[in-house]
């Protein structure tokens, strides 16, 4: 609740300010919450509502890559404001040392043995690092350590 008061309180700053892009951006994104609370019919709590960020600047990469393979740089740079709007709220990213020892742990503390275990393991791990890494990179460390370990 407390972090869509922030969002909120954003907006509010943002449209008095004349903001247009980060106001607009806000807007998107608080209503990507609401329908995800609509979804799960009932409110989302930080880390949930982390996720629903994390989803928002990868649609937006997705949209970077596309403008620019089709040589719309003017809507690639919107994308990319929006981005960096978006990317104000994500917590600071994990370091690559840092994430390697919380992939062993999670190995560790859920007992995966193989490769075949990785959807544990990932559940355990994008828990606790919501917007704080990649999915791909962290689904790559689980792969080597589970590969090396089986």
């Amino acid at each position: 609740m407390d972090f869509t008061d922030r969002l909120h309180r954003e907006l509010q700053t943002a449209l008095k300010a004349g903001r247009k892009v980060e106001a607009s951006t806000l807007r998107l994104l608080l209503t990507a919450v609401k329908n995800r609370e609509v979804e799960r019919r009932g409110q989302l709590g930080e880390p949930e509502i982390l996720q629903v960020i994390v989803k928002e600047c990868n649609q937006r990469r997705e949209a970077i890559q596309q403008f620019r393979q089709g040589k719309r740089e003017d809507l690639a740079s919107r994308e990319e404001a929006e981005l960096q709007i978006l990317e104000e709220f994500l917590p600071q990213a994990i370091s690559p040392e840092e994430l390697s020892t919380k992939v062993r742990e999670a190995i560790t503390a859920t007992g995966a043995r193989s490769v075949k275990d990785m959807g544990k393991v990932m559940s355990h791990l994008m828990a606790q690092l919501a917007g704080r890494a990649d999915g791909k990179v962290v689904s790559q460390l689980v792969r080597q350590e589970l590969s090396g370990a089986g």
